[in-house]
């Protein structure tokens, strides 16, 4: 515009306050745009995350060694399908910048009195023993989650988990901890929380043995909840289960509170 200038009159290239005008506007906008929406710190989330006493009746801990995987623990035969492993696995989706995770346990009334003596069992038939045995571990573990994400990372992570869901859902393979196990099939489910969601029922096969885990993943801000939720008794015996509402509202309630 300077070389326009020179080459016609001064009033033909500012006489009418173009040049204040477009800074006058410039500021305007400035001014009116919102700063991009920042990641919330590990130690913020470190807050927001489910605790001991949110959920009645359940144990709520860090997970100790050998209680969750890390992100080298993971290879999956189709890169597309990996988010899903990912979340099966309790791993972070795509890339936050901080995260925080703890492990929620519920025992029924039958697990929490344990396996019977040994005169009880002696006495017990074989499908007697066996049923004790899996009463004894009617226990549901859920992995819950906070990933905190930079400007809309949230939602664009989110997206991608249930574009990967559509396009696996027929299955794929994949390695957890050096375990080879195969993914038979990704069943959506309905979930209304946060501000968007995904669940599903990930059905997986390993040597021969069949299981189901529940996964839900869902937004609230710049942070994603996600949990991965099995019971070893019900995957044993081939009953279903229900995702684990009270430990998902829980944590939603905090996250909405922001305490």
């Amino acid at each position: 515009m300077s070389a326009v200038c020179v080459t016609f009159t001064v009033t033909a290239c500012g006489g009418d306050g173009g040049e204040e005008n477009d800074g006058k506007k410039a500021k305007a906008v400035g001014e009116s745009a919102e700063p991009a929406a920042k990641a919330l710190t590990a130690g913020e989330l470190e807050k927001l995350v489910i605790a001991q006493g949110d959920v009645k009746g359940r144990e709520v801990k860090k997970p100790g060694k050998g209680e969750a995987f890390e992100a080298g623990d993971l290879t999956v035969e189709k890169a597309a399908c990996k988010p899903v492993a990912q979340v099966l696995s309790a791993l972070p989706a795509g890339k936050p910048a901080a995260s925080a995770q703890r492990l929620v346990v519920h025992k029924s009334e039958k697990a929490g009195k344990g396996i019977p003596p040994v005169d009880e069992l002696a006495d017990m038939t074989d499908q007697e023993v066996e049923d004790a045995t899996l009463d004894s571990l009617d226990i549901t573990k859920t992995q819950t989650s906070l990933w905190s994400y930079d400007a809309d990372g949230a939602h664009q992570t989110l997206a991608t988990l249930r574009k990967a869901a559509k396009k696996c859902a027929g299955g794929f393979r994949m390695t957890i901890d050096g375990e080879k196990q195969r993914v038979t099939e990704i069943a959506e489910e309905k979930m209304s929380v946060g501000e968007e969601a995904v669940a599903w029922t990930v059905g997986t096969k390993q040597d021969d043995t069949d299981a189901d885990t529940k996964v839900v993943v869902f937004r609230k801000g710049t942070t994603l909840a996600g949990f991965s939720s099995f019971n070893i008794a019900s995957m044993t015996r081939g009953e279903a289960y229900g995702q684990p509402t009270a430990v998902i509202n829980a944590q939603a309630a905090k996250l909405a509170n922001g305490t």
